[in-house]
């Protein structure tokens, strides 16, 4: 709120200070990005108005305006998107570059992400209490500890208090968070290369851990060279005493690909799932939210972002911001009811409006790492028909579609087979929390704004 309060004030003097053209065609395109230690970074659309602001007579004036509302140091300077996006990308490459010449770096942790920014609610009071309590006593409680939920629910804020926690209170300790993907490509790459040394650089990196955490674990399915290496890694770390984390989207024994003594090994610890917020909890996390940025809401708002919104609590805050932000445009200190009707009014429709059958078959496809020819097509294993029945019951839920369309859709299947795809699903989403979060995680990839 500081950063986009101060470039408002910015811009009403710089309206003054150039011409109606170069205010409007250049300087009011301007997106303040990041301030910190006295440098403003401001986004450009494209170079060429980058350009145009960084001649000399444009430049002064913004830099004069600029240091009169921030500090009189302040340094600004003027990026374009894929500038920046290279900049980025290239202090990344050199961050991993650190980690692969000091296999023992300490894992960077997000600080927002505390037990004491985590909400508690029924919905994860059970699983925010094992994390503690493995933060606390380390390789002492539950080892492994796995615990998994839907998209968006704060498995991964867990993770990161865990480690901000061990960081703060056992500095002596080394702790390691990746996610699934990173094992992977580090796996990969320590192959590729083809040297001893890169093998023993991987496994020293991973096995000399006193603290693991993997995230997004249900990745490793379906990829044996990897299991293997995560089965090794995984007995190395156990019979050393070390504690090891894993979060996924799902519980052991619902990943179907995953070798059986992995699973067994998974098993062996304690298992603990994030169930969905009740509404209560979401308009905790929502006014939680609102304390750690500043925002000022009304109370009903508060009340409407809960019931719009679905489960997923990322999902949520984006929303929140959104309302703020067009609030803050219109020069308001707090958001009202009517800022946030008219925020969210395109909320889900203008996707919902655009949809079909196709990008839902496509959502689904990627969703479950399976083929079109697949999902669409006779096979019989679990694998295929749990996806193939879910996007029979989406594209029945979100569009207005006879039962004999979607049967053609689905390689001429007759209509009482959809129908009961269909009302499995259905009665499923009512009872079992693991479909039900499938469907809203789905539905929020196809409906987010």
């Amino acid at each position: 709120m500081f950063l986009l309060d101060q470039w408002k004030k910015v811009l009403n003097k710089l309206e003054n200070e150039v011409t109606a053209v170069t205010f409007d065609l250049w300087i009011n395109t301007l997106t303040p990005i990041q301030y910190a230690n006295d440098e403003l970074i401001l986004m450009a659309p494209s170079v060429t108005a980058k350009n145009q602001v960084n001649q000399p007579g444009i430049f002064e004036k913004i830099t004069k305006c600029v240091r009169q509302e921030f500090t009189p140091y302040t340094f600004v300077r003027v990026t374009e998107n894929q500038e920046y996006e290279q900049n980025i990308r290239k202090q990344d490459e050199e961050l991993e570059k650190i980690m692969k010449e000091s296999p023992n770096l300490k894992s960077k942790f997000n600080k927002k992400y505390t037990f004491e920014n985590f909400v508690v609610g029924k919905s994860n009071q059970v699983v925010c209490a094992a994390m503690q309590s493995v933060a606390e006593h380390p390789s002492q409680k539950f080892n492994p500890l796995f615990i998994y939920g839907g998209v968006g629910l704060g498995k991964t804020h867990l993770l990161h208090a865990v480690g901000n926690y061990l960081n703060e209170h056992r500095p002596d300790l080394n702790v390691l968070y990746v996610t699934c993907e990173k094992f992977t490509n580090d796996y990969v790459d320590s192959i590729r290369n083809g040297k001893e040394k890169s093998n023993l650089d991987f496994r020293d990196k991973y096995r000399s851990v006193d603290v693991l955490m993997i995230d997004d674990i249900q990745f490793i399915s379906n990829k044996m060279g990897i299991q293997e290496e995560f089965f090794h890694t995984f007995n190395d770390l156990y019979q050393n005493n070390k504690q090891i984390i894993i979060a996924s989207d799902r519980s052991p024994k619902e990943m179907s690909a995953l070798e059986e003594r992995l699973r067994s090994r998974f098993s062996s610890g304690l298992i603990q799932d994030i169930q969905e917020p009740d509404y209560e909890t979401k308009v905790a996390i929502i006014k939680k939210k609102c304390s750690q940025e500043g925002y000022l809401v009304d109370e009903d708002v508060v009340d409407f972002i809960a019931q719009k919104t679905g489960t997923n609590i990322r999902e949520m805050e984006g929303i929140l911001s959104k309302v703020v932000f067009y609030s803050s445009l219109l020069g308001k200190t707090h958001a009202t009811m009517e800022d946030a009707h008219e925020a969210l009014k395109d909320y889900g429709e203008t996707e919902k409006t655009n949809l079909d059958a196709e990008k839902i078959l496509n959502t689904v496809c990627d969703f479950f790492k399976v083929t079109k020819e697949d999902l669409i097509g006779k096979k019989k294993n679990k694998e295929i028909v749990e996806p193939r029945q879910l996007c029979i019951y989406l594209i029945n839920d979100m569009l207005n579609i006879p039962l004999t369309a979607i049967g053609t859709i689905f390689g001429g299947r007759d209509h009482t087979t959809i129908m009961h795809a269909r009302d499995k699903i259905g009665n499923q989403v009512k009872v079992n929390p693991h479909i039900r979060t499938l469907v809203n995680d789905i539905k929020s990839q196809l409906l987010k704004y």
